[in-house]
């Protein structure tokens, strides 16, 4: 095999030097915008991931542009964030330094790869000229009231003295320290996500998205419809009222307010400050060493419905709206501050997790619904049909109707009505780190929260910066920076010294790739609302619930902005699956199963790594890694290089020059076929069929050189076409075969190859002819012929007296394409 990475040196260059990829917006064909999720610069090479990501979204962006689509597909990198943060605090090597470097390397192999992109559009999130419009963005959010702050609590390493991200706690523990993590309340930035719950629930179904990722955002929204019910308080034996003179209410969402005469009591979650505001003198030390408790379990462990139940009672009641019966009220820790109101009626009658805590803590339960009247039903009774007894004036009701009621007759005391709730929360965007884009807002003792002037963007993250984790953000320590002076009234001032969640810089990307170089913009709208939306979007199915929804989010207020013109940012999505190590297990250093692309590369090209990544794994699927599968694609292209070489002297011909007979029509048919499952294949991100297409065509190759009236000619024809299917997962590689055959550069500004349904009807097919159920010989007919056709055919053949062997025809089937079977005496 003469290929090698030489070759791929050879073409990345002169593509570079002719700027083949080079994009145009106004060039002729159909836009379409392909876009892989960018990557994080956090290591000096790329690994597998990316090659199964970037090369293979590559070889489908190659076959739609000789298709004749105007293809855009950009580059760039996601480059702020811990990763790169943590190092700088282990080895004192600046993030900047670091993140720039590590971008060099990647964009130095991502050009070694052979990709189609564009350079000119590289984006770095971590750059000022992008991180300016995240700042700009946040302030436009910030003036329609969709950021804001409130008190919030967050992870805790009292180790590190610093607030973790959810990703820094594994298992309870700080990822770097593994002390226990707690939890504690901080005033925070959030991104009023919830206001576009129920249209982030409507523009799902018309996306083009896997259908678990679309259930996956569709469960992360969680929209009930139920109603919200609401209790007053007693607390010391009176009722507790606001600093306003109020009485505090508890409200509580429910779907089953059928049940609301059951509640025998209600529970608070265990970190909220209602929580400590309902605590009576007597039970605070209980409660103080609950809470302190509570605050060392995950969110995930809490909501388990395999955990153990716990809880400690506050010392104050519910007072039921409807009866007046005081209902003790409990914290536990399956009750979470941030889901809901963060406060739960209790029905132990008819609720599996009330009655294991009823019954555990001794606290009443009172049956509300039956199956039907009189009906002694074991508790808990949880079907979703019966009649409402020991409910006072709704006894007897249908339990439906009874929601209505009960409603109603709360909503006329001003205690309840019909509401639908949403499991989303608004996205806390506050980070308390270093290497991330600042929050663009001032804090003044006089005027308050004043955004930064939009003359003054960006605000600049500066570089001498103390990391070292203390319990501040690392901004707040540079005085240079926080120090300032208030946009309203002139006196001093400081700035948040907070930092955005880096999955804002990722939320728009897309958009700014469009149109990466504006200076007086976040982007040009006529632009974007020309390019986009993406119309292919690649990456892994573990930003289902995060990236992808916020994105869709920023898009839809950028769209009540005016800033573009449709509602969601990804038309088309496909998850890319997971390549295991050789033993089927995870990838890991430890496990010594990792695979390292650029030995593979070094040794055989790009390409062949390219091949086998198509060829060796189901898509969106993955699977383990195998040099076996590998070595095929290194014989599979060796063969491909000499078929070539043995046409490269014949000159190029269109098929309609060719005489075609059997052989031919044979080879011909397997060309076409080919074509239509490949690009049939490829266009669904079915890789390895269409590889395995292409070594089914050149087997046919091999066959039809054998034939005695081999046409030249006709191998040519058909192996260039080969060179063109199988140029998008070889590109250099198909340059080179292209070149040697003499035709012009490129192959890529070749028309992508298109299949005769014709030459898929064959003229004569074979069929087995079975006697008495055991096949005999097989025979050549029309491939039209009909019955009678056909059993002239096989009576008129010279192997059928031997087969009968002196039996007499008694039935003869014929099963259309398949077979002839003869019913024989």
């Amino acid at each position: 095999m003469s290929y090698s990475v030489d070759t791929d040196r050879k073409w990345q260059k002169r593509w570079e030097d002719s700027k083949l990829y080079k994009f145009n917006p106004d060039a002729e064909g159909e836009k379409l915008y392909c876009l892989e999720m960018f990557s994080y610069p956090s290591g000096a090479n790329l690994h597998l991931g990316h090659w199964y990501n970037y090369s293979l979204t590559d070889s489908w962006s190659r076959m739609k542009r000789m298709q004749g689509y105007n293809v855009f597909h950009p580059m760039g990198f996601d480059s702020f964030g811990l990763p790169a943060e943590n190092y700088a605090i282990k080895t004192g090597i600046h993030p900047k330094d670091s993140t720039l470097k590590n971008i060099a390397t990647m964009e130095k192999q991502l050009r070694e790869m052979g990709a189609t992109y564009d350079w000119d559009y590289e984006i770095a999130t971590c750059m000022p000229e992008y991180y300016k419009w995240n700042q700009w963005f946040f302030i436009q959010l910030y003036n329609k009231g969709l950021a804001y702050r409130k008190n919030a609590p967050v992870n805790w390493c009292p180790q590190c003295q610093t607030v973790l991200a959810n990703e820094q706690v594994v298992d309870g523990e700080c990822e770097r320290c593994h002390t226990e993590v707690v939890h504690k309340h901080m005033t925070q930035w959030f991104f009023k996500i919830t206001d576009y719950a129920q249209e982030l629930l409507d523009c799902l179904p018309q996306l083009d998205w896997p259908e678990k990722t679309k259930k996956i955002q569709t469960n992360w929204i969680g929209r009930s419809e139920g109603s919200q019910v609401a209790f007053f308080v007693e607390k010391d034996g009176k009722q507790l009222m606001n600093d306003d003179g109020t009485p505090v209410k508890l409200e509580v969402f429910t779907t089953r307010a059928d049940t609301f005469m059951g509640v025998t009591y209600v529970v608070v979650a265990p970190e909220s400050e209602l929580c400590e505001k309902l605590t009576t003198a007597e039970c605070k030390e209980a409660v103080d060493a609950y809470r302190l408790a509570t605050s060392k379990v995950t969110d995930i462990d809490r909501m388990s419905t395999t955990r153990e139940k716990t809880g400690v009672f506050t010392g104050a009641y519910a007072i039921h709206p409807l009866n007046g019966r005081k209902v003790p009220i409990w914290a536990a820790d399956y009750v979470i501050a941030a889901y809901g109101t963060g406060v739960v009626m209790a029905v132990p009658s008819h609720d599996e997790r009330d009655f294991e805590f009823a019954t555990k803590f001794g606290l009443d339960i009172i049956r509300v619904v039956a199956s039907e009247p009189g009906a002694e039903d074991e508790l808990p009774y949880c079907e979703k049909k019966g009649v409402l007894v020991n409910s006072d004036e709704f006894d007897g009701l249908e339990m439906h109707a009874a929601i209505d009621a009960i409603v109603a007759k709360l909503n006329s005391m001003g205690m309840g009505e019909k509401k639908i709730n949403y499991r989303l929360r608004d996205w806390l965007i506050s980070r308390q780190r270093y290497w991330g884009t600042p929050i663009p807002m001032i804090h003044c003792p006089s005027c308050g929260v004043v955004p930064v002037p939009e003359k003054d963007l960006p605000v600049l993250l500066p570089y001498d910066v103390e990391f070292t984790p203390d319990g501040e953000s690392p901004l707040a320590k540079c005085a240079e920076f926080v120090n300032c002076k208030c946009p309203k009234c002139g006196g001093d001032a400081k700035r948040d010294p907070d930092t955005m969640d880096t999955f804002v810089d990722s939320s728009w990307y897309q958009f700014r790739y469009v149109d990466p170089k504006n200076e007086n913009a976040i982007f040009d709208s006529k632009l974007v609302n020309k390019m986009c939306p993406v119309d292919k979007y690649v990456g892994g199915a573990e930003h289902a619930a995060m990236h992808l929804l916020y994105a869709r989010f920023f898009t839809k207020a950028m769209r009540d902005m005016g800033l573009v013109d449709f509602d969601e940012p990804f038309q088309s999505l496909v998850h890319q699956g997971v390549i295991l190590g050789p033993d089927g297990q995870k990838m890991s250093k430890s496990r010594g199963n990792t695979v390292a692309p650029d030995d593979y590369i070094s040794k055989y090209g790009s390409d062949v790594f390219r091949t086998y990544l198509a060829f060796g794994f189901a898509y969106i699927d993955g699977g383990p890694w195998s040099d076996e599968g590998l070595k095929a694609i290194v014989k599979f292209i060796d063969r491909v290089e000499r078929a070539v070489a043995d046409v490269k002297d014949t000159p190029s011909c269109d098929i309609s020059s060719i005489e075609l007979g059997k052989d031919e029509k044979d080879l011909n048919y397997v060309l076409n076929y080919t074509i239509k499952s490949a690009t049939a294949d490829i266009d669904r991100f079915q890789f390895n069929t269409s590889v395995a297409r292409m070594m089914e065509l050149l087997n046919a190759i091999g066959k039809y050189q054998q034939t005695a009236g081999c046409k030249k000619e006709m191998l040519r024809y058909t192996v260039e076409k080969l060179i063109l299917v199988l140029s998008p997962f070889a590109p250099h590689f198909a340059e080179e075969q292209w070149e040697i055959m003499g035709n012009e550069y490129s192959v890529f500004n070749q028309a992508w190859p298109s299949f005769d349904e014709s030459a898929l009807v064959k003229d004569t097919i074979e069929i087995a002819v079975q006697i008495n159920g055991k096949v005999q010989f097989k025979v050549d007919i029309p491939s039209e012929a009909d019955q009678a056709a056909v059993e002239e055919i096989v009576k008129g053949d010279d192997r059928l007296e031997g087969a009968l062997a002196g039996r007499s025809i008694v039935k003869f089937i014929y099963v259309k394409g398949r077979l002839a079977n003869i019913v024989a005496k």
